[in-house]
């Protein structure tokens, strides 16, 4: 008997403890030489862009959302698909929408990125290329014209696609760094198959896209660059993947119903922005930082904007640890746990965002904590600020709330309470653009 106990103690932990090293690899399955340089050069370039005032950029984003506002006062959000002009609402919006010209100036999109992803350039500096053929078939040498040929190329490339397609990704999508996705002007989707994955890379712009139902890949034998196939475990099924990686910005992406997370950021993952999406139908929808015991991700830096979260959503809007993750003018109209959760002492600034409580007495408040009691979460700052906090709704702040900081509170909220969110996040997941006219 004592022998069984012990058989069944020995499992358990060697089941925990691959899982521990699984996670640390992110599905690498041989974590060798090249895999190692990476990491290496990954962790270099998320110190570079760590950014030591993360406040300082939280005042220049609040800055221009006010500029952006004045003269406004709309505060309705129109449930029907919009048929009337063109509206960029928001300031990432303006930077480039309602233009006849956008398709001929395509780049002038990574100028727009605003808040700790802000200077992220993508493909800027490379050459279109486009994608023509939506198979996935050949994980080792994928065929010209597929999205997965595009993005292990060494160069730089702006990639777009030729038509509407929908792409069942065989297994995970590795990209390689100064990429850029953008679907403006199709239909896009990545469905029924795995999802995209970030690891160890640097400067990815992903826009326009739709992301549903991913499963999980089995993993095996996959080409993660021109120059390297490498032995991959099974993938979890997450929308995107972002591990070990600086300089990220998604943007204007309708996603719902992954087998994992929609988005997750781990493994000292910093220098992001996730901006005018749409999440419906999802349970865990956001993690940034994966473990309570790596305190590499203190480094992490996240700007969570302009974005709707609707229908059919459970909790993790995001849960977040360590890190410092500014939180402003979403949407949140539908939860059935939480909205904001996190554990470790993550710095969270919610600001201006709309808290529509679900009718459950039970999960009125927007926020919560794990792992710790009240003793030390009151320690954590996590602050609400101009929020608009609806049927119930309310926020648990903690913290010092007289900390000074580099800013004025006019400059944080009174351009842009949470009134102004359903004007903000008006056209929040993937646009239907199409050259020659107006976004």
């Amino acid at each position: 008997m004592e022998t069984s106990k012990f058989n069944q103690f020995f499992f358990f932990f060697f089941f925990a403890f691959a899982m521990m090293i699984s996670t640390l690899r992110a599905h690498i399955g041989e974590f060798d030489e090249v895999w190692q340089q990476r990491a290496k050069e990954a962790e270099k370039a998320a110190l570079e862009a760590y950014h030591p005032d993360p406040e300082k950029v939280t005042r220049q984003f609040n800055i221009r959302v006010a500029k952006s506002l004045e003269g406004t006062n709309s505060t309705r959000r129109n449930l029907r698909k919009y048929t009337g002009p063109c509206l960029a609402t928001n300031p990432i919006d303006r930077c480039w929408r309602c233009k006849k010209s956008w398709a001929k100036n395509r780049k002038r999109l990574a100028k727009c990125a605003l808040g700790f992803g802000r200077k992220t350039i993508g493909g800027k500096y490379g050459k279109y290329y486009v994608v023509t053929d939506a198979s996935d078939e050949d994980m080792e040498n994928p065929k010209r014209g597929t999205l997965r040929y595009a993005v292990i190329q060494k160069r730089p490339l702006w990639i777009i696609f030729k038509r509407d397609m929908i792409i069942r990704l065989n297994q995970e999508l590795l990209m390689t760094s100064y990429k850029t996705i953008d679907a403006r002007g199709a239909n896009v989707h990545i469905a029924y198959g795995a999802g995209i994955t970030i690891q160890f890379v640097k400067h990815v712009i992903i826009h326009g896209l739709h992301i549903h139902d991913i499963v999980a890949g089995n993993g095996g034998s996959i080409r993660d660059s021109i120059e390297h196939v490498g032995l991959r475990t099974a993938s979890d099924g997450d929308g995107i993947s972002i591990f070990g990686s600086t300089h990220v910005w998604i943007d204007h992406i309708s996603m719902s119903n992954c087998k994992d997370g929609l988005i997750d950021a781990i493994q000292g993952s910093t220098a992001i922005t996730i901006s005018n999406c749409h999440f419906t139908h999802h349970n865990e929808v956001m993690l940034f930082g994966a473990s309570d015991g790596f305190d590499g991700d203190k480094i992490m830096q996240v700007t969570v904007a302009f974005n709707h979260f609707g229908r059919g959503l459970i909790q993790r809007m995001p849960r977040c640890r360590w890190g410092f993750f500014h939180v402003v003018n979403n949407d949140y109209t539908h939860w059935l746990m939480y909205a904001i959760g996190g554990s470790q002492h993550p710095t969270i600034i919610s600001q201006g965002n709309r808290f529509i409580a679900p009718p459950d007495l039970d999960a009125k408040e927007v926020t919560k904590r794990d792992y710790a009691g009240p003793d030390q979460w009151k320690q954590w700052t996590w602050r609400s600020e101009g929020d608009l906090l609806m049927n119930g709704a309310f926020f648990v702040q903690s913290g010092n709330p007289t900390k000074k900081r580099p800013y004025s509170r006019k400059d944080m909220i009174k351009a842009k309470p949470g009134t102004f969110v359903t004007r903000l996040t008006r056209f929040a997941g993937s646009l239907n653009c199409r050259p020659g006219k107006k976004c």
